[in-house]
């Protein structure tokens, strides 16, 4: 069913654009050219249990916090075990991606496919996108936050990464995939339940008051995907010294938002870029989610703590699923450096974004053409295609 766009065409603020655009690239790139002697001595992917953290112990909550403090400002990932987030409904979200890659038609992906949507949302096929330039063998469905999946209900603010305010998810049909949504309800309203919890150790992690970020988290972004990665046709190596890789699932790059928490299944295929420059294999203990530091976090700390280059290689001969969820601030929110981040009379090299705009503008950057959701033809006379919204 088609709706209606009501919201005016959105203006793009010059300062996000070139910092999206030019300046997440200059920081890729730097990365990608580390080079010895510079060492892994430091580098580690801690196991935390967050399981103390939430009790009523304002001392068991900055202790969990202390650790998560020392996993940011090393390799800017750490694993999180007894987190809350239920067997029932990790299982069922990984069901709901294999269900998503192999029982709907190549017409029904079609409808959803991403190219009708101006917020990157829906069927993403692997040769739409590209993060970083390379052949990319994976298949993603795209969602973001709707009140109806916050289990506190929301506060009725949420706006679109470009401003708006419609629902701009694109669900396939319940006839078509039937239970589908129930299960991503299920999942999504337990993870964000649980970012939000992470996001005050957060803030307790820099010295700030548990709830700083509180405010700014009340209809939060929040897209997810549902990753799906093949095997690859001819075995890869276990191991790779260099920085470089054709056969990737997806390539070298950075989240753009606060953190990422990340649910595989058991087939590994994440990799992180160490000082070094070498890649480090990441193999998630059971029952854990996988935590790392998105540019937000890193920009307003002034970079103490480390957004990290990382990729997806399925090295396996079985498929990969995934289902990242990117945890952001509210998109109408600024990002700026924190003052207790900064020395006195230091200023920032970090430029204040805005932080809706910024993750639109880098999602505009991986499409084919580089010229992204704005300029869409698929919007005609104010309708927007297959907005099938519950």
């Amino acid at each position: 069913m088609a709706a209606t766009l009501v919201d005016p065409a959105p203006t793009r603020d010059s300062t996000t654009f070139k910092e999206a655009r030019e300046g997440a690239e200059a920081y890729l790139q730097a990365r990608l050219a580390a080079k010895a002697p510079v060492t892994d001595e430091e580098f580690q992917v801690p196991v935390i249990d967050i399981s103390s953290s939430f009790s009523g112990s304002i001392l068991e909550r900055q202790r969990v916090a202390a650790q998560i403090q020392k996993a940011c400002t090393t390799s800017g990932f750490f694993y999180i075990t007894n987190h809350g987030v239920s067997k029932a409904a990790r299982n069922g979200i990984l069901h709901q991606a294999e269900r998503f890659a192999h029982q709907l038609s190549p017409e029904q992906k079609e409808k959803l496919h991403t190219k009708h949507s101006k917020l990157g949302l829906g069927w993403e096929p692997s040769e739409y996108t590209s993060l970083a330039g390379d052949l990319e063998t994976k298949e993603g469905f795209n969602f973001a936050y709707e009140a109806a999946m916050d289990r506190t209900g929301g506060d009725g603010k949420y706006t679109n990464l470009d401003g708006t305010t419609r629902n701009g998810n694109l669900w396939p049909k319940e006839e078509d995939l039937p239970g589908f949504y129930d299960a991503v309800k299920e999942y999504y309203g337990g993870v964000l339940d649980l970012a939000r919890h992470l996001f005050r150790l957060f803030a307790l992690s820099l010295g700030l008051e548990e709830t700083y970020f509180d405010p700014m988290t009340t209809h939060p972004g929040g897209i997810a995907r549902l990753l799906y990665y093949p095997p690859p046709q001819t075995p890869l190596p276990a191991t790779l010294k260099s920085s470089s890789e054709e056969a990737i699932g997806l390539g070298a790059h950075t989240d753009y938002e606060c953190f990422t928490l990340l649910l595989s299944s058991s087939v590994p295929g994440l990799e992180i870029l160490k000082p070094s420059g070498h890649w480090h294999i990441a193999t998630p203990p059971p029952d854990s989610f996988i935590v790392n530091v998105a540019d937000f976090l890193m920009r307003w700390t002034n970079g103490l703590y480390k957004s990290t280059v990382h990729r997806v290689v399925n090295r396996g001969t079985e498929a990969r699923y995934s289902v990242p969820f990117f945890f952001s601030v509210n998109y109408d929110t600024s990002v700026e450096t924190l003052p207790t981040c900064l020395a006195e009379g230091e200023e920032s090299p970090w430029k204040p974004i805005k932080a809706g705009e910024y993750i639109l503008e880098r999602l505009n950057a991986t499409t084919k053409d580089g010229a992204g959701f704005f300029g869409n033809e698929n919007f005609v006379d104010g309708n927007e295609p297959n907005l099938n919204a519950y």
